[in-house]
């Protein structure tokens, strides 16, 4: 997340009447386009001038970035870290991974090598003053797209240096990827070079990211690192290592989401795993310990956290910023389908918003499949609203928080603009966004000199 500065217009002045936070007002007022599609198409090519990326780009994911940022009030980006610390020390402790490791698959109890898994992504609505976390993630998709939109966002709401901020901050966050998968590398390998990783994916060239594996690939071979795009089903398994074709693979850069490794096309890349011969982040035991949604139901309860030895002021932390979820179950039915509109229906091994259900929009039909699954429901919590389209032809779009997160330390926090039940990337105008922290003290009524009629900056009126 980049910071933004709002000039004086963050202060109110005593005894005016309090109208909103500066970051309410701009996500409901700014009509800046601030994304630069010049700067955009320079920042895709790279180094070398390549622009065949941005090409692919433009016609395959046309609405992958947003046109506009997204803010935040400074308390809620604070709250973001917060609640992610509070989250990983419960984790941290042998009671709950003993609890949520009972009934895992044998592939995720294997001995714990030492890697912490790269791109955790927490995703979270905003919730009033709290935020609401609706799900962990253990491959979470967009972050080198991140990196490569902070080169391209130019917004009127920033002063110069803060723009010039933004810009850099980009590349600090490619040095922190590269700094990040040689520490999973050490932490295993130890000082041994790092020389091949494999970015794995079903199908890699038709996934809807494609692109982002490619920007992978090219950061990667700046550091010195060759990298492989492929199938798991390219792979083969023999002399004690992972190979594709001739190359040795040294690490694998998991983005499958046969997080058990359970499928045919996955046997070779999961036999060397279980044998210690490649190392692999995510792993499956990391996708047991944060992303398996029955998780929440352990996270959003006082009572099971207090059962564990949860001190009380991350229970306070956690039962306000995640929603209550529960498991679905027969005996529950009658009750969870009557309290349906205010509850979000996601199966436990979903990903992506698949088979996810706002209760609202439920019908018998899809109820019954629900109560057949493993699913759990989650209270509703709506997500953020921005405006877009033009100030004559205005419309809101929703937005999400994602915190990409590695060894309990947020790298990054973007947004995610879309419409529909769930973010999708095919909504004009929507995508990922850029996320600015902005002051808390609220705007008076009497700033309307600076920030403009019915809630608009000055410079979007």
């Amino acid at each position: 997340m980049q910071h933004a500065q709002f000039g004086n217009a963050g202060k109110g002045l005593p005894g005016q009447e309090e109208i909103c936070l500066p970051a309410e007002r701009l996500n409901a007022g700014c009509f800046c386009s601030s994304l630069d599609p010049a700067a955009l198409e320079i920042a895709l090519s790279g180094e070398f001038g390549d622009d065949q990326l941005a090409a692919l780009v433009k016609e395959r994911c046309p609405y992958l970035f947003a046109a506009r940022p997204v803010f935040i009030s400074q308390s809620r980006a604070n709250l973001i870290g917060e609640v992610v610390t509070a989250i990983e020390s419960v984790i941290a402790m042998p009671a709950y991974r003993q609890l949520v490791l009972a009934n895992a698959p044998a592939i995720a109890k294997q001995g714990h090598t030492g890697t912490r898994g790269v791109f955790f992504g927490y995703d979270f609505h905003p919730d009033g003053e709290s935020l609401g976390l609706i799900e962990i993630n253990t491959n979470a998709g967009g972050a080198m797209l991140n990196a490569v939109m902070a080169r391209a966002h130019r917004t009127c709401c920033l002063d110069s240096a803060r723009i010039e901020e933004s810009i850099v901050s980009g590349a600090v966050f490619e040095e922190a990827i590269i700094d990040m998968f040689r520490s999973e590398w050490a932490a295993v390998k130890g000082s041994a070079p790092l020389r091949t990783i494999a970015i794995v994916d079903t199908d890699p060239q038709q996934q809807y990211l494609y692109p982002e594996f490619l920007l992978f690939q090219r950061l990667f071979a700046s550091s010195g690192i060759d990298a492989v795009i492929t199938d798991p089903s390219h792979l083969t398994f023999h002399d004690d290592a992972l190979w594709l074709e001739n190359i040795k693979i040294d690490l694998v850069y998991n983005r499958l989401t046969d997080f058990m490794l359970e499928s045919p096309a996955t046997r070779a890349l999961g036999e060397a795993y279980c044998a210690d011969a490649v190392v692999l982040t995510p792993d499956p035991r990391a996708h047991v310990l944060y992303a398996n949604k029955h998780n929440l139901t352990i996270f959003s309860n006082a009572e099971t956290l207090k059962t564990l030895g949860v001190t009380q002021p991350v229970i306070d932390i956690l039962v306000v910023n995640v929603p209550f979820t529960e498991g679905v179950t027969i005996d529950k039915a009658e009750r969870l389908w009557r309290d349906r509109r205010g509850l979000f229906f996601k199966p436990v091994a979903g990903y992506g918003g698949r088979a996810a259900y706002r209760g609202d929009k439920l019908t018998k039909r899809v109820w019954q499949d629900i109560l057949n699954g493993d699913y759990i429901a989650q209270r509703v919590v709506a997500p953020g609203g921005r405006v877009s389209g033009t100030a004559n032809s205005p419309e809101t779009l929703k937005f999400d928080l994602r915190s990409y997160v590695y060894k309990g330390h947020v790298q990054w926090t973007a947004a995610r603009l879309y419409q529909g039940q769930t973010t999708n990337f095919r909504t004009p105008g929507g995508g990922f966004a850029p996320v600015y922290g902005m002051p808390d003290e609220r705007v008076s009524a009497e700033l309307e000199v600076i920030c403009g009629p019915a809630g608009a900056p000055a410079c979007c009126a």
